[in-house]
């Protein structure tokens, strides 16, 4: 009877330390998640918390967010993608 041998364990990912660095956010995008300055994937959290209680996600097709008066401000258009949505916020941090 042969032994099987163990597979070696999973090294655990290290996070990126560019997405852990604070960020400040624009006033437009503070008039959704606040001023404080905070990591990009705690930002992206916010504006889903945001887009959820407001029920901004078109009901037809869950990837577009349909813009508020205050996510127009940072969009610029009446609708995104969600895959939009991340690249129109990052311009908003610095």
């Amino acid at each position: 009877m042969a032994t099987a041998k163990k597979a070696p364990a999973a090294k655990k990912r290290a996070a990126n330390p560019a997405f852990m660095k604070p960020m400040t956010p624009s006033p437009q995008l503070a008039a959704v998640i606040g001023a404080t300055p905070m990591p990009r994937t705690e930002v992206t959290k916010k504006v889903w918390e945001y887009i959820k209680k407001h029920k901004l996600q078109d009901s037809a097709n869950k990837r577009n967010i349909n813009a508020d008066a205050k996510l127009k401000e940072i969009f610029q258009k009446p609708q995104v993608t969600m895959f939009e949505m991340t690249k129109l916020i990052s311009a908003h941090l610095s």
